[in-house]
């Protein structure tokens, strides 16, 4: 890879000057200040081997400003972004396309999870014994058998048309637990093992948050032989980085992996060693146990719908989860012996055996007490429980990776915080002594954006407010025409806003259709949205990372004040923490998530220079509070709005009938 001349700013500079290779490379570039500002400060954090924290506001072109720097520095990096489809968007589009307008022969490389690559072993006992739900499973595994002779990757993503969420893929991939390693006989066609050495041997290697996190707490992937030997590691969407790390980093026991586990003993004990052990008997127990550790853990929270996160101390109550937990510990380590007893009949049975181990340590770490400084609870679906042992922020491991190596270190989002020393993120990640930097969005926002806060409206936990926030969004589409995100808090709200707004929509006579999360893939909502003459109503996923430029969105509405639920337990444990070191746990850290969470949600508004639109968040505290002013201030500067009827009018002027 080549070098840069001497002064990798002054090189950062001479590419975004107007005549140089961006420009050359795009008739339609056209320089922004702010990009070279954010482009020079990582070029600066390179050269000096320092750590920098950069908020790049809504249009900044944050991903070319630190690309180019990277690029031009030639020196290897690691960068890892918040998603898959991210990955693929770096690796697909931005890195070749900035690779060629600079002339640089940097070679890139993608490494996802082995969960995203095929297993050539794995897709042959799928093919020979797996029992397959319904013909469209049968379908879906004739065509990846069919791909499988033609790839030469094996990313799962690369088959357009297949639902994430198939019962296919998981037989047809490998998990850290499953996978055989050297002993497997289709390891020197392996396509994980594939991956790993191309990003071994290349020059900018671009990963995600969850693999980076996972691979550092389990050394699975080979991030961790991997992140020695760059000189630059970027997180971009940094402001996900740090839940990322909370998951990964922790320690967790779920009921899916042992129930997983029994059916593969039985499974590879009945072809390869039949009549030398009771399989059926000893999968069997193993499965009972997870069964009762579920229903030890749920209590009276038995038949759920969703997720629920219950408290470990609520969840531990009595003795019923130590003897559970006991129970499961002897029925693993029976199956474990019996595996290894055969191990030489088949590589899959000590591999299995190992498991069993694994799975039992786990059993036993959670029948102790918890470590301090995490935080223990239990996830609940309607079929799993999951024990989970976190860390309650990524301080520690930070620190750690930052004193491991002198190299740079860069962290870019939208939304950071809302104080200059983005102390949200900054704190959490051990990153207070980075340099920070706070670059607005170049876009007019007084000009084409207005913010309509109503003066009276229910509050948020009055049982009408659900349903106001449904009516007044019929009232709003059907004033532009369609072209209208609800965002709301909880699954919960996002119903009742769904059925309110529908019934409205009636009422007005207007044949707008609504949509709703979960109703269809999410690919499929935004594509049938982008259409026309449609409302979108959606939770969690919809805040983030969703880009619909342009006119189809016009208006984003939301239900109230996105706060942290304080009864979660990974919530209730920090509250903790900080009121243990006298800080105000309700500014420090209820007000400062609802900033950064409020600020993602406004982010689907304006995505171009162009965009024009309106934001309504129906939550009167805004106007009301002593923290209201702060949540508005760190929401980009749209011209407030003081009736409805203004803000229907605006919405008619933007093309409405």
């Amino acid at each position: 890879m080549s070098r840069a001349p001497d002064g990798l700013r002054l090189a950062v500079a001479r590419a975004f000057e107007p005549d140089g290779p961006l420009g050359r490379a795009d008739t339609g570039y056209v320089p922004r200040e702010v990009q070279l500002r954010m482009a020079d400060a990582v070029a600066t954090a390179i050269e000096q081997r320092e750590a920098l924290v950069a908020e790049a506001g809504t249009g900044v072109g944050k991903t070319f400003a630190y690309l180019v720097p990277v690029l031009l520095a030639g020196k290897r990096a690691l960068v890892s972004t918040a998603t898959k489809s991210l990955q693929d968007q770096l690796f697909f589009r931005d890195l070749p396309r900035l690779r060629d307008a600079l002339k640089l022969p940097a070679t890139v490389a993608l490494l996802k999870g082995r969960g995203s690559y095929l297993c050539r072993h794995r897709l042959g006992q799928a093919r020979e014994g797996a029992t397959l739900p319904d013909r469209f499973a049968v379908r879906a595994l004739a065509r990846i058998e069919t791909w499988a002779q033609a790839t030469s990757t094996g990313d799962i993503g690369e088959l357009e048309g297949l639902d994430e969420r198939s019962e296919v893929i998981p037989l047809v991939t490998s998990t850290r637990d499953n996978c055989l390693g050297g002993e497997c006989p289709e390891f020197h066609a392996c396509h994980v093992m594939r991956a790993r050495r191309e990003a071994m041997a290349a020059d900018i290697v671009v990963v995600n948050h969850h693999l980076f996190f996972a691979d550092l707490a389990l050394r699975d992937s080979g991030v961790a032989e991997l992140l020695p030997t760059v000189d630059v590691a970027v997180f971009d969407e940094a402001h996900q980085m740090v839940e990322a790390g909370v998951q990964f980093l922790g320690q967790s026991l779920s009921t899916g992996q042992v129930i997983d586990f029994s059916r593969d003993l039985l499974a590879a004990g009945l072809q390869h060693a039949r009549g030398l052990a009771p399989w059926a008997e000893l999968a069997g127990a193993c499965e009972k146990s997870a069964r009762d550790l579920r229903l030890a853990v749920a209590g009276d929270w038995r038949d759920v719908r969703g997720l629920v996160k219950r408290r470990w101390d609520e969840a531990s109550r009595g003795s019923e989860l130590d003897v559970t937990l006991k129970a499961l510990s002897v029925a693993l380590h029976a199956a474990g012996q019996a595996a290894g007893a055969v191990s030489e009949v088949s590589p899959d049975l000590p591999r299995l055996q190992a498991r069993a181990a694994e799975l039992a340590g786990q059993a036993t770490l959670f029948q102790r007490p918890g470590l301090e400084g995490h935080v223990r609870w239990v996830d609940l679906t309607p079929n799993q429980a999951r024990l989970t042992e976190s860390p309650l922020d990524i301080r520690a491991m930070m620190t750690q990776q930052r004193a491991a190596a002198q190299r740079a270190w860069i962290f870019t989002s939208a939304t950071l915080g809302d104080d200059d020393a983005l102390t949200w993120f900054s704190e959490a990640a051990g990153l207070e002594d980075a340099t920070h930097l706070r670059v607005g969005s170049p876009f007019d926002y007084p000009t084409n954006a207005r913010l309509y806060v109503p003066p009276k409206f229910p509050a948020p936990q009055d049982a009408p407010h659900n349903t106001m926030v449904g009516r007044a969004a019929a009232h709003c589409a059907a004033a532009l025409g369609g072209r209208t995100f609800v965002l709301t808090t909880t699954l919960r709200a996002m119903k009742v806003v769904a059925e309110a707004l529908e019934s409205e929509l009636g009422v007005l006579g207007s044949p707008l259709q609504v949509l709703v999360q979960g109703s269809a893939a999410k690919r499929a909502l935004l594509a049938r949205f982008q259409e026309g003459d449609s409302v979108l109503v959606g939770s969690q996923s919809f805040w983030e990372g969703i880009d619909v430029p342009g006119d189809a969105l016009q208006c984003v509405i939301i239900d109230k004040l996105p706060f942290p639920p304080p009864n979660d337990p990974l919530v209730e444990a920090r509250v903790k923490q900080l009121k243990a070191q006298g800080r105000d746990a309700f500014n420090d850290y209820f007000v400062a998530e609802a900033a950064v969470s409020l600020k993602q949600g406004a982010g689907r508004l304006i995505r171009t220079e162009t965009d024009r639109g309106l934001l309504v968040i129906c939550d009167t505290r805004l106007r009301q509070s002593r923290y209201g002013s702060r949540l508005i201030r760190a929401l980009p500067p749209m011209t407030p709005l003081e009736t409805g009827e203004q803000a229907l009018a605006w919405l008619r002027t933007l093309g409405g009938p």
